[in-house]
């Protein structure tokens, strides 16, 4: 065996996979179908000096380069396969307002004064996105509909739908509390599975794909610069000076953010070590029926996005061809088959009787970013190097106003000063049998949902 087949096998024994041009094709899935034109990207030259390099091309990294080059900063974006490639082409695209915890959860880990802080900024990230979609003009479907959130059961719905409702409505947030009959209204169903629910009417709907493609357009238009299928191989600080290697070409920067998330987490523990094992990518399957006759216009009538309180979590819209999108948890990795589709295609039946089992047009997977305490974080291990991990599963909103802070951070903002803390990268134990231990997991929520569902008693 050659010298380079067996450094190939330990790589992939390890987990880390490197970027091959096959692999940087973007994956087949609605989204791409259906995607606004690719902007013309650079591609790696000689090298070069900036102010900040950005390593990762999803909503963060765009962000945070949009952010910076507003801010007048020389940035440069460097990107494996194509700003989307990962989760930021691939989720559900709901916009959605806020983070998962509530201030007493955050108060409880970090102070009440910063959960404050925490929520009643992140609660505005919807509003962000929407402004910086109409600010640039960007051909993404963006529609500010709402979110629902369903509850599956009235232990749900007591523990967790009433909460936030309470929360968001204290904040000021014209949120709206609905009972099983106004929610099956809401979904456009005679008669729904789900308890209740709450509405929030900062969210929405938008063509993921199109959004991660216009930020980058958007960023470019600032200034910056986006090289794409360029992975970086090494991170390095020399004196007060990062330098970064990618593609043959190496780079020198003040400030390094790293953003590469669930589809780099390997590949982050080479860049710094120990990152990579501070989240577990799990992986979240879709399906996209064709597009529905003009008689199933009923079905979700606002243009709703709706999320429900599962652990393994049902999510579901429509897209701006009138197809209707399912989501929720699945084994299935990458390239997954028509047959994949099949709990999905049960899923729609059991919600929306009259579509029958309906075929898919396109499924597809991705991979969410998990964190041991299901926060998003921000990192700073060492002078000038700024980290962002875990989404978990609250992507666009959340990591398009993380851009903004580390953005902040990169441009010298004291740590107290941005409405979120800097925290220590907590690693799974085992992370090396994180497949196995996921399975267990969902195992064991699957019996959890099923026993808190409605119909029994909770």
């Amino acid at each position: 065996m050659s010298s380079r087949a067996r450094l190939v096998g330990l790589t992939e024994r390890m987990g880390i996979v490197p970027m091959t041009s096959a692999a940087a094709e973007l994956p087949r899935s609605l989204w791409a179908a259906t995607a606004c034109p690719v902007p013309a990207y650079a591609t790696a030259r000689s090298d070069t000096v900036a102010d900040v390099v950005v390593i990762g091309g999803g909503y963060t990294g765009l962000s945070t380069a949009l952010h910076l080059a507003q801010k007048g900063r020389k940035v440069v974006v460097l990107e494996a396969a194509e700003p989307g490639w990962g989760a930021s082409g691939r989720n559900g695209g709901q916009i959605i307002a806020g983070m998962k915890a509530t201030v007493g959860e955050l108060a409880a880990l970090f102070g009440e004064d910063t959960a404050t802080r925490m929520v009643a900024n992140m609660g505005l990230s919807a509003d962000l996105v929407f402004a910086l979609v109409e600010k640039y003009g960007m051909d993404c479907h963006a529609v500010r509909s709402g979110w629902l959130q369903a509850a599956h059961g009235p232990k749900p719905f007591r523990d967790l739908i009433v909460p936030r409702y309470e929360q968001w409505r204290g904040l000021g947030v014209e949120a709206e509390l609905l009972d099983a009959s106004a929610t099956a209204a809401a979904v456009g169903v005679a008669s729904s599975p789900y308890h209740a629910a709450w509405r929030d009417p900062r969210g929405g709907t938008l063509q993921p794909l199109s959004y991660a493609r216009e930020l980058a357009r958007a960023a470019m238009s600032e200034g910056a610069e986006v090289i794409t299928r360029t992975s970086a191989t090494s991170l390095r600080r020399h004196s007060d000076v990062w330098e970064i290697e990618a593609g043959g070409m190496r780079l020198r920067a003040g400030q390094v953010v790293l953003a590469t998330n669930a589809y780099a987490t390997a590949h982050a523990d080479s860049l710094w070590p120990g990152l990579g094992r501070a989240v577990i990518p799990v992986t979240s399957f879709q399906m996209a029926t064709h597009p529905l006759d003009e008689k199933f216009d009923h079905l979700l009538p606002a243009g709703l996005g709706v999320t429900d309180s599962r652990r393994l979590l049902l999510y579901f819209r429509r897209d701006h061809q009138r197809r209707l999108v399912m989501g929720g948890r699945s084994p299935v990795e990458d390239n997954p088959s028509f047959a994949d589709a099949a709990p999905l295609q049960r899923a729609i039946q059991g919600l929306f009787p009259e579509l029958g089992l309906p075929q898919p047009q396109f499924v597809w997977s991705g991979k969410v970013a998990i964190t041991k305490d299901r926060l998003p974080h921000i990192h700073r291990p060492a002078e000038g190097l700024h980290v962002f991990l875990g989404c978990n599963g609250r992507g666009v909103g959340l990591c398009t106003m993380m851009g903004k802070m580390l953005a902040d951070l990169a441009t010298g903002a004291p740590p107290a000063e941005v409405p979120f803390p800097t925290t220590v990268p907590d690693s799974f134990v085992l992370h090396g049998l994180r497949k196995l231990g996921v399975y267990a997991l969902s195992q064991y929520y699957r019996l959890l949902d099923k026993l808190e569902s409605s119909g029994h008693k909770a």
